[in-house]
């Protein structure tokens, strides 16, 4: 296992891919460094992360800060694998310069239990409808003050769209490209942000089938779940509980996940990549496509 690693951005984002490394391997060397710092570094200090020569580097500043640190990462090094996390950018940008190093996308629920079964179990159903719902409050997310944070300020890449684009990564991973049929996304609640706090989506696949998605920052009845009906089955997956809810003609089973914790999924995405297994965690191409459609978003409402 590699085991010099570099995290560049020391917020709550850097604070849980140290969480998850330590629980790794506690011989692991890591190095971390803000963002601001690491993208305003002189030659001296940029003499130093090359001496460092970091295996394994992964970007946990706001997205807004992800385009820069990846050309200064590309400037530096040669053949390192890089995980930026989720969303690759706040905005559309060139990744043809994204060649050097081996980029992947933080989109971590991908290691969740309930959508690798649901990954798995939907493969060659008959499909109807797809309804995925993340309901959330963002004023309990943290111990900060909510209006401080990236999630609610849009020049750091706040907003529903990008903060919960877990949720379009996973629908993408699960049943291929997504055609957008009608989208609103908005700022509608008294939260005060600056950003936008609600997505509805309504998209099909190659397939046709048919696809809504819920977003919001201002429910206090916290949700995140995706439904699936389909030709003699229904299935539920409770992202927060951790249980599947699967019915197939009048039979009913019921899966539940009773000691996983979410900070499993960074461990094991980090575990992977550490490993040069590259089967799960979203590819630089895969990340592409996300960030593709939520520019597509951004301009149809």
């Amino acid at each position: 296992m590699d085991k010099k690693i570099l995290i560049i951005g020391e917020g709550s984002g850097g604070g849980n891919h140290l969480k998850s490394l330590k629980l790794i391997e506690k011989k692991l060397i890591i190095k971390s460094v803000s963002s601001r710092k690491f993208i305003k570094s002189s030659r001296k200090n940029n003499k130093n992360y090359i001496d460092y020569d970091p295996n394994y580097i992964i970007i946990c500043s706001p997205s807004s800060f992800h385009y820069k640190s990846i050309l200064l990462i590309e400037k530096l090094f040669n053949n390192k694998i890089v995980l930026v996390e989720k969303p690759l950018f706040n905005k559309k940008q060139d990744t043809s310069r994204m060649i050097k190093n081996k980029y992947f996308v933080g989109y971590n629920l991908r290691h969740h239990p309930v959508l690798k079964f649901i990954k798995d179990y939907v493969k060659k159903k008959d499909i109807f409808f797809v309804r995925s719902e993340c309901l959330t409050y963002l004023p309990d997310w943290r111990n900060d003050d909510y209006k401080k944070t990236v999630s609610a300020q849009k020049k750091l890449g706040g907003g529903v769209l990008l903060e919960l684009s877990h949720e379009i990564d996973y629908l993408t991973w699960i049943f291929g490209n997504l055609k957008i049929l009608y989208s609103f996304n908005k700022k509608i609640s008294n939260l005060k942000i600056d950003c936008d706090d609600i997505l509805c989506l309504n998209a099909i696949n190659k397939k046709n089938i048919f696809i809504n998605l819920n977003l919001n920052f201002f429910s206090k009845i916290e949700k995140r779940e995706i439904i699936i009906n389909g030709k003699n089955f229904s299935i539920l997956g409770d992202i927060r509980k951790n249980t599947i809810t699967l019915m197939e003609g009048s039979k009913k089973k019921f899966y539940k996940y009773k000691n996983y914790k979410i900070m499993q999924s960074y461990k094991k995405e980090n575990l992977d990549l550490l490993n040069k297994n590259y089967t799960t965690n979203c590819t630089l191409k895969e990340a592409v496509k996300v960030q593709n459609l939520i520019e597509e978003i951004k301009i149809s409402v």
